[in-house]
């Protein structure tokens, strides 16, 4: 089994504004978020989440702040921390195969989106 992986794309991605979301990929440099009041992810427990808005972040985005990326890269960490507690239920329940299909799918429609806008 494999007890621990490391992966830069968390904090990559941050550093270029896009943050993990359960639909895709959000690239919160866009203007769209200049005014939506949201948090990155609505089912999101992270601080950042919890604490600022999207429309805030990308201000901070704009304004060069280095906290934008930091709030970013705390997001996706838990995003992918999610995701593994997921698939370890999946594992514990005995489903993790039958559930391939369905993580591979949502991973390459997010993945199509992401590319296709």
């Amino acid at each position: 089994g494999v007890d621990i992986f490391d992966c830069v794309l968390p904090t990559r991605l941050a550093r270029h504004h896009s943050a993990f979301a359960p639909d895709g990929r959000l690239n919160l440099m866009n203007a769209s978020f200049a005014r939506d009041e949201k948090p990155i992810d609505e089912t999101c427990d992270c601080y950042a989440c919890k604490t600022f808005t999207r429309a805030y972040i990308r201000h901070l985005i704009v304004a060069k702040e280095l906290l934008a990326g930091t709030l970013i890269s705390i997001h996706n960490l838990r995003a992918l921390i999610r995701l593994m507690e997921q698939i370890r239920i999946y594992i514990g329940d005995g489903s993790f195969e039958s559930r391939v299909p369905e993580l591979l799918s949502q991973w390459a429609n997010n993945a199509k989106r992401a590319v296709n806008g």
